[in-house]
């Protein structure tokens, strides 16, 4: 049984990482109002670019003086996973569930007679995939330094994974990230961005309008496509902190709490062991004094 002397310092210490988880959730709660009006302003021209890239793609007849990103390597054989995550911990499961589903995406790949390769963004990725692809990982792009995800870093991070696929260092490329729902939940997503997937065509919909590019559809699809991977390398680091606040104000409330109950055990069992302390010199005193 511990002793007063020891419980004492231990509700002491405890009550100190109480004090930093509370400050911790109260920056957390404070950066994550910022973070999560970018994240939802960034949404549509994300998702209409994706629309009408893959509307576009759609239209256009592939031959030998098509786009790269949209004709692709005429292989399928080598897939790279962008795998965007945080650079700190402390925020619950966050980053372990987007290299969860990363390693999901891997897998089925793997199961498919596919070989893998990943790209790391943040450095909480690279331990995990490390570990069990010591071989796999073919550059990391260094955040630490990044105070909020801005549009040049994206677009540096697209044109590496543009130039990697123009040379044939892979043949696919998927991006694996978190979409920000709220504080409570953030959904891991794995999405294909090279090459450009068409949009399906819906069953019994009206033909497509003829489209006609002007000046020339292949340079208005060469400046749009890799604008198109830097927009959704954009969003998914916009979304990435977003859901990095939200998971660590929801851990370092859960943290605040969990040490307030400690705290309240503790205390508890501090103030028994004294009250029998207490009562154990009570009666030595009133035995020594019937014995006298």
């Amino acid at each position: 049984m511990a002793s007063l002397k020891a419980l004492k310092l231990r509700i002491g210490s405890v009550k100190s990482t109480q004090k930093i988880t509370k400050a911790m959730k109260m920056v957390a709660a404070a950066k994550l109002r910022r973070a999560q009006q970018n994240a939802e302003a960034g949404r549509p021209f994300s998702n209409r670019m994706a629309d009408v890239v893959a509307s576009l793609t759609s239209r256009v007849v592939v031959g030998p003086q098509s786009h790269k990103l949209i004709a692709g390597t005429g292989k399928d054989e080598t897939h790279l996973i962008v795998l965007a995550t945080g650079d700190r911990g402390l925020a619950g499961a966050f980053n372990t569930n987007i290299v969860r589903a990363a390693r999901r995406k891997a897998e089925e790949l793997e199961g498919a007679g596919k070989r893998v390769l990943f790209y790391i963004v943040g450095r909480k990725g690279r331990p995990a995939i490390q570990r069990i692809y010591p071989k796999g990982i073919i550059a990391q792009h260094d955040t630490s330094e990044m105070k909020a995800p801005a549009y040049a870093d994206a677009q540096a991070i697209a044109d590496d994974l543009i130039d990697r696929f123009e040379s044939g260092q892979f043949d696919v490329a998927h991006l694996a990230y978190s979409e920000f729902k709220s504080v409570l939940v953030q959904e891991p997503q794995v999405d294909q961005i090279i090459p450009v997937v068409p949009a399906k065509a819906e069953a019994g919909g009206t033909a497509a309008a003829a489209v006609e590019y002007e000046p020339d559809e292949e340079e208005i699809l060469s400046a749009l496509l890799p604008t198109n991977v830097t927009v959704q390398v954009y969003r998914a680091l916009l979304e990435n902190q977003a859901g990095f606040y939200g998971s660590q104000m929801t851990a370092m409330d859960n943290a605040t709490r969990n040490a307030g109950d400690m705290i309240n055990r503790l205390s508890i069992q501090y103030n028994r062991q004294r009250q029998a302390a207490i009562t154990t010199e009570l009666v030595e005193i009133i035995s020594g004094a019937e014995a006298l």
